[in-house]
């Protein structure tokens, strides 16, 4: 049998000229919004006057672009994973069920005298949120054997609504009734981060990126079909075991620093591969840095909005580009009757 992060060299599509273009302008994009995000400190752009205020927006700089990163790769393996490109931490309900976890944690934390807010301990929760929601998407839209691209989108979007729903009846049972919840719910990076938080979450995707990397080949196998990754020699229960267990882990670190941030998932994977071609070694490359410009770009924009109402969670502002985005995906991937 084949391990399958190390298949045979026919199976890696050679990196082209225009993959290597389109992670250089990644880069560069995730490299500039880091920059702005350092200059914006209000409506007008400059330089912090002292040490402190450059060290707190370069914490939300360095969360923003981890965050983002996490969601863009856990994009790429959900939709390998699945063989759809609509497929997604937000749309499938890896991120509600996130939440959920993180809800249901704060509220245990409020019965026992502990605090409301989302800290390092909600990460297991998290995680057992997003894996279960992940395992009851992966067998509700299944037929027959076989994974069915609209049961799963369908499955996946209600399973999120039910988990949202959820979190908003355990957020009025909390003391607070939510209020400490409510604005994290929407998608905001935590202003209580630790850089030893941000190490550890650093540590963990570097990890998954590293074998994301190590499998790219194989993913690309697993591109071509069951049948035919099947007789290529590919171990797809392993490649299948360690992309689902990748995808909740790196969407309930995501969700335990920002909350759910919707249609970074989607979008990333998908722009990345129409620029740069199928093969997942530049795709994973390209999509992580792209990940990392949207979200900080995101939290640098609503920064500089001064809306007189407090500043707009960040998922509002993903949620506002990638709900359009998404509705054009969904119209080109469903098959229309003759």
């Amino acid at each position: 049998m084949i391990d399958p992060a190390t298949p045979p060299g026919r199976y890696a599509a050679p990196v082209s000229r225009r993959a290597l273009i389109t992670i250089a302008a990644a880069a560069l994009l995730a490299l500039g919004a880091v920059l702005l995000r350092l200059l914006v400190g209000g409506p007008s752009l400059a330089w912090p006057d002292s040490d402190t205020v450059l060290e707190l927006r370069a914490t939300r700089a360095l969360a923003g672009a981890l965050v983002g990163a996490a969601l863009a790769l856990a994009g790429v393996k959900l939709q390998c994973l699945l063989r759809n490109p609509l497929a997604s931490p937000d749309l499938l309900g890896l991120a509600s069920g996130a939440g959920l976890g993180v809800m249901v944690a704060a509220y245990l934390a409020a019965q026992s005298g502990g605090s409301l807010d989302p800290g390092p301990s909600s990460g297991i929760a998290a995680l057992v949120g997003s894996l279960l929601v992940l395992s009851l998407v992966y067998f509700l839209s299944q037929k027959r054997g076989l994974i069915d691209p609209v049961s799963l989108i369908l499955v996946g979007v209600v399973l999120s609504i039910m988990c949202s729903a959820a979190s908003m009846f355990i957020e009025h049972l909390l003391p607070d009734r939510g209020n400490t919840a409510r604005r994290w719910m929407l998608g905001a990076i935590r202003d209580d981060l630790s850089l030893s938080q941000l190490q550890t979450f650093a540590t963990i995707l570097a990890l998954w990126l590293a074998v994301a990397l190590a499998m790219s080949r194989a993913m690309d196998a697993a591109s071509l079909g069951e049948d035919e990754a099947r007789s290529l020699g590919l171990r797809l229960g392993w490649l299948r075991a360690a992309l689902f267990i990748a995808s909740g882990v790196l969407c309930a670190g995501a969700v335990t620093l920002a909350g759910p941030i919707g249609f970074v998932g989607l979008i990333c994977p998908h722009l990345v591969r129409l620029a740069a071609g199928p093969a997942h070694r530049p795709l994973i490359i390209a999509a992580v840095f792209a990940g990392a410009a949207l979200v900080v770009g995101a939290d640098t924009a609503v920064k500089a909005l001064d809306l007189g109402a407090g500043r707009l969670p960040i998922g509002v502002m993903t949620s506002l580009i990638g709900g359009p985005l998404f509705i054009l995906l969904l119209r080109g991937s469903v098959p229309r009757e003759a």
